[in-house]
């Protein structure tokens, strides 16, 4: 547009790069400029490796001949270039060296060789043998924190835990009268005080969600361990249900009760015309 003759097309100089041949194709030469230059040192590699591969079959058949003469002779050395397999120890070692590598950089970087994770997958004594009790009600009443000699137990629907590092279970804690107790029931309920209970009949499909989830939060809490289990007394499925502290609750479970009894006697009562 500004007028005047047109750029010629930029041509790389020979002169700065010599031809050599090409390792592909017979009779032609190829610029060594540095787009060919990998291609170009590959077919070098390529040439070493064969050389030393020659070398190596040499040295074999005159190990192999000097046998046949009845001369002692030394090992074999191995094929240099002999691509050698990653078998299952050299996978275990990869391994080992990368989990080392993993924890220095985390004592590194946080200070932490487990990189300040508090899973308890990462704790030795989640893999060391367990030696599981089993309590009575009234054993398990004795590690519920006044005596500062026991450890402080506490059972989740008939899992007990060492929830002694928990502060909250410790003497003036905001959990420490379910120490020593199972009261599942109120962990759903948040009736902390009149359900302090193992007994779960009669509890809503968020309720019993909530019980899943306490479950789960003791099973893999790093602080609180599973040692055993308590033998709770069977409960009279004749006796009451305990009742919500929250009068709205409990009003909806008297009915969805009274509904659940009606339907049953329904059920029986056609059963009955049936036959």
């Amino acid at each position: 547009m500004a007028g005047g003759d047109s750029v010629p097309p930029y041509v790389e100089s020979d002169s700065s790069n010599p031809k050599v041949k090409d390792p592909a194709i017979p009779n032609r030469m190829v610029s060594t400029k540095s787009a060919n230059r990998p291609f170009l040192a590959h077919r070098e590699y390529r040439e070493k490796q064969e050389a030393l591969h020659n070398e190596w079959v040499k040295k074999k058949q005159e190990r192999d001949e000097k046998i046949a003469r009845g001369e002692k002779v030394g090992p074999l050395e191995p094929d240099p270039t002999a691509v050698e397999e990653v078998g299952l120890l050299g996978f275990l070692k990869f391994i080992v060296y990368l989990l080392l590598i993993v924890t220095l950089a985390g004592k590194f970087v946080t200070g932490s060789f487990l990189w300040e994770s508090e899973s308890k997958w990462l704790q030795l004594r989640t893999y060391l043998p367990k030696n599981e009790r089993l309590f009575s009600e009234t054993m398990l009443a004795q590690f519920d924190g006044s005596d500062p000699d026991k450890p402080i137990y506490l059972a989740f629907d008939g899992e007990v835990f060492d929830v002694t590092k928990g502060r909250a279970y410790q003497p003036g804690g905001s959990y420490h009268h379910f120490a020593g107790a199972d009261a599942a029931r109120a962990f759903a309920t948040g009736c902390f005080k009149d359900h302090k209970t193992h007994d779960l009949r009669g509890l809503s499909e968020a309720e019993l969600k909530s019980i899943e989830h306490w479950r789960s939060f003791y099973r893999e809490h790093k602080d609180y361990h599973k040692i055993g289990r308590v033998s709770h007394k069977p409960i009279d499925p004749s006796s009451p249900i305990p009742v919500h502290c929250d009068p709205k609750k409990a009003e909806k479970q008297r009915q969805e009760r009274a509904e659940r009894e009606k339907a049953a006697a329904q059920k029986t009562e056609d059963k009955h015309e049936e036959l």
